[in-house]
């Protein structure tokens, strides 16, 4: 080989295992500990369901949610909050446990819930309308503690969005 071939060989070798570094870095979760937490409140009828939630709050911590989580608690969730309502497309892979995904409106009540979703499964999970939010819980938590449709989730985050869009709805 002459040494232009060596040196391009190398290159690539170095390019092509930098880029495998890079990806495999950005692929590895983050810890949980390291996600925003708070309290959430679903008020059901006369009931008031508490929850302490991670807050799914940038791109790549919506991306990840609760995939490699092995044991939910069941007063434990995941929020993911857009900034307006839009057809979420959510999937299982690497989830470890079923989950209940409670799709949110804009008004703040939940408008669909899909029950006890696939460990691993790549199905698209999305609602049949625009949502806000999407609160992740146990799968069968929500059957367990009556939430439902209609139901109000409280969370200050959903509220600050909420006042954000209807001061740009009056702005124009």
């Amino acid at each position: 080989m002459t040494l232009p071939r060596i040196a391009s060989l190398a290159l690539l070798l170095l390019l092509a295992s930098g880029g495998s570094a890079r990806l495999h870095a950005q692929q590895a979760p983050e810890d949980l500990a390291r996600f925003p937490q708070s309290e959430l409140a679903v008020k059901s009828g006369k009931q008031l369901h508490k929850f302490r939630i991670w807050l799914a709050d940038t791109s790549s911590r919506k991306q990840q949610g609760l995939m490699f989580v092995r044991d939910l608690p069941a007063d434990r969730g995941m929020l993911f909050v857009n900034d307006q309502p839009y057809i979420a497309s959510m999937w299982m892979k690497n989830t470890y446990v079923s989950l209940d995904m409670l799709f949110i409106g804009a008004d703040g009540r939940i408008n669909e819930i899909r029950a006890r979703t696939i460990p691993h499964s790549l199905e698209i999970i999305a609602p049949r309308a625009p949502a806000l939010a999407v609160l992740e819980l146990k799968g069968g938590e929500a059957a367990r503690r009556g939430l439902a449709v209609g139901d109000v989730v409280e969370h200050p985050t959903l509220q600050r969005n909420n006042e954000r869009r209807k001061k740009a709805t009056k702005s124009h």
